[in-house]
């Protein structure tokens, strides 16, 4: 996958299927926006999206996010996107008329083709919708579908949706709805040595500073280093019996794995929550925790 950033880097004159929007999340309804722009006949899909989110200039600099931008564009190129388009939302781009916003789209990314959700609003105070696009397609001559925003147990599955249940804690719930588990990606890192210390080593992750994290606790997950898959138990914190609880920590023991992992990435897959996050009396009681984990993760992983 290219990612060009700025429409002036844009150079290609190959007609395109297109879609729009801030993909913070990459869920179901993302996906099937994916699926209908890369499966046109003899145009390369594009996706336009954001430098920042126009809720996060305009609301909410401090957001975090679902998927981070290594993250979503991990998620993009495994579904196949050819060319990831980002676009500074500054004060150019904010105040482009809905007709101009679409009319570059055809003009410097040789628009042929456009998917949007039922929601779909662009350009200026987002005064263009939907049946505006239908109109400009007729207009600038190319094809244009509206899909249905996808629902689960009779509401619209979105990006605010799956960030609540995140941030609850409920990361079965967010996996149903973002069709793939909620996962965490970085590189290891040397921690305390504490977990070795206990004969219970573990693998450290901090996480990027824009990520959505799930309640400080416990959680059944899996880790994905290179492309192979460990079981794991999970503790996302700040890990108050043995630290200051200064820094945030992903922390996960490996089910029966104790190699050296220092310096390789990798992604922790987050299935189910276990309990919350506590300090313990002494290190000999967080051990027992520890293991009592331990064996309910593995029953959980003998079970599925």
């Amino acid at each position: 996958m290219e990612i060009i950033k700025g429409i002036e880097n844009y150079l290609h004159t190959f007609p395109t299927a297109v879609t729009v929007g801030k993909f913070d999340g990459i869920h179901q309804g993302h996906e099937a926006l994916v699926s209908l722009i890369t499966s046109e006949k003899n145009l390369k899909s594009v996706m336009v999206t954001f430098g920042k989110s126009p809720k996060q200039v305009l609301f909410d600099p401090d957001m975090k996010f679902i998927v981070t931008e290594e993250e979503r564009n991990a998620i993009l190129e495994k579904q196949g996107i050819d060319i990831l388009l980002i676009l500074p939302f500054d004060d150019d781009l904010m105040h482009l008329s809905p007709e101009d916003f679409i009319g570059m789209l055809v003009e410097k990314v040789h628009m042929r083709y456009m998917a949007v959700g039922s929601d779909f609003t662009f350009g200026y105070m987002g005064a263009g919708n939907t049946t505006l696009l239908k109109k400009l397609s007729d207009e600038l001559h190319f094809k244009c579908d509206v899909i249905k925003k996808i629902q689960e147990d009779g509401a619209d599955i979105s990006s605010t949706r799956i960030r609540d249940l995140i941030k609850k804690g409920d990361v079965k719930e967010a996996r149903r709805l973002l069709g793939r588990p909620y996962f965490i990606y970085g590189d290891i890192v040397h921690g305390k040595h504490i977990g070795t210390g206990m004969g219970i080593p573990t693998i450290n992750l901090i996480p990027p500073e824009k990520k959505l994290l799930p309640p400080f606790g416990v959680y059944i997950t899996t880790v994905d280093i290179g492309g192979r898959i460990y079981h794991g138990v999970t503790n996302v914190g700040n890990n108050p019996t043995i630290s200051d609880g200064n820094r945030i920590t992903v922390e996960t023991n490996l089910l029966d794995v104790n190699t050296n992992l220092y310096g390789e990435t990798a992604a922790v897959t987050f299935y189910e929550y276990l309990r919350p996050q506590k300090k313990f009396e002494s290190i000999e009681a967080l051990k027992a925790e520890i293991e009592k984990n331990i064996r309910q993760a593995r029953e959980f992983f003998n079970r599925d």
